[in-house]
């Protein structure tokens, strides 16, 4: 009796392949994120990601279903970890929420404001009207937990004393705005007028706090 026969005498481990499948996406996500950031979201081609990632344009397809599915991708690898970990410490009791609001800001600024995550979010302040699925999934996963965060943080900063106009707690876009003026004024008119976004955000909320008394 003949032995059965082999198709593959020696089979690749299932691990390598789902390693190279990772890099292969990772690879996919990267070269996205440099087609959006250099001519827009509604310029760039999935032929174009494939050239610059190395791939054949049908490798794209098993990982994403369209653009729209890549650049969510982006936002939920690029930005929304950034997010969870600003909120998910809870504050200590002996911090003031004037200094948890400035550690956001300082986060938030070196983190976004000048990276590449900063010409994500622009994009999708210049793209998103056109494209209402990208703006959605971008409040859902990054604007909504943003503010709940800080919302909580007003609250508690109204609990303790520290913020007297209690109608802030509605609007916890007002704290947040300078940050979002630092990621545009970036792009916009750092060459001509450098910010100091953080000294920036300090008057902000000595508008909201107080003018802090020197030592």
């Amino acid at each position: 009796m003949s032995a059965p026969a082999v198709l593959n005498p020696h089979p690749k481990p299932a691990s390598n392949r789902a390693e190279r499948a990772a890099e292969r996406r990772g690879a996919i996500i990267e070269a996205a994120m440099d087609e959006f950031i250099a001519r827009g979201f509604a310029a760039t081609r999935i032929d174009d990601i494939a050239r610059r990632a190395g791939v054949a344009k049908g490798t794209i397809y098993l990982h994403f279903k369209d653009k729209e599915s890549m650049f969510e991708e982006l936002i939920r690898t690029a930005i929304v970890p950034m997010i969870s970990r600003l909120w998910a410490t809870p504050p200590k009791p002996d911090a003031s929420v004037r200094d948890l609001m400035e550690g956001f800001a300082r986060t938030f600024i070196e983190e976004v404001a000048t990276t590449r995550r900063g010409d994500l979010v622009r994009l999708i302040v210049a793209e998103g009207p056109r494209f209402p699925e990208v703006a959605d999934f971008y409040y859902r996963e990054v604007v909504s937990r943003g503010l709940a965060g800080m919302r909580a943080l007003i609250e508690l900063g109204i609990a303790r004393g520290e913020i007297r106009h209690s109608n802030l707690v509605q609007f916890p876009q007002i704290v947040v705005a300078p940050a979002l003026i630092a990621v545009i004024w970036q792009s916009l008119f750092a060459r001509h007028a450098p910010l100091d976004a953080i000294a920036m955000f300090r008057v902000h909320l000595d508008l909201i706090f107080g003018e802090r008394r020197a030592a």
